[in-house]
């Protein structure tokens, strides 16, 4: 059935609060599509910056999506702001006993001071293709810096490199990188680019 108040080829959520996409990865047939969101029961918090989650829906055609639920949700270090998704296919992060699985690396924003907050680096993983999450236990996993707006890292696989890379950005310019071949938790580093 159509909906005539929503659009017939853009992702939208199911009701609620939708922002910046956080991961687009395909695998095992399908795309998965992470967002920023905020469900309805919370979006009187919203003004608080506390309400953040992670939506979640996949697609085979990039057209038809089916939801599911949350994906990551608020936890003991803050809310969920941006991020970025990488398929891990020989689980380099030793998390997937040998096999593929997902990692999730997002901002954990909350109201404290460096450096676990108000902005910090975290990661979570699913073994069941994005099904369900379990946040890495020794989040976080870069701590702030000391400055503002240490968010939003972005981050890709280079399988030519065998590497892992990302960028956090620092306002609006590229603050830090790092760079870990492969990339192995617990050995996560970055160095100031600027």
């Amino acid at each position: 059935m159509i909906d005539r108040y929503r659009p017939l080829f853009h992702f939208t959520a199911p009701s609620g609060w939708l922002n910046d996409p956080n991961g687009l990865v395909y695998v095992e047939g399908e795309y998965h599509l992470f967002y920023q969101h905020v469900p309805p029961s919370l979006e009187e918090d919203f003004g608080r910056s506390f309400a953040h989650h992670w939506g979640h829906g996949v697609s085979t055609d990039l057209v038809h999506w089916t939801h599911l639920p949350v994906a990551l949700y608020p936890d003991h270090l803050g809310a969920i702001f941006s991020g970025s998704i990488i398929v891990d296919w020989h689980d380099t992060s030793g998390f997937f006993g040998g096999g593929p699985g997902l990692v999730a690396i997002f901002t954990h924003h909350n109201a404290d001071a460096a450096p676990l907050g108000p902005e910090v680096q975290s990661l979570a993983y699913s073994t069941d293709g994005g099904r369900a999450w379990t946040a890495y236990a020794h989040n976080p996993v870069i701590a702030n810096p000391g400055v503002a707006d240490f968010r939003d890292p972005k981050v890709w696989t280079c399988s030519r490199a065998g590497s892992v890379f990302g960028k956090i950005f620092l306002r609006t310019t590229c603050a830090f990188q790092h760079r870990c071949a492969p990339i192995k938790v617990g050995r996560l580093c970055y160095i100031q680019l600027a």
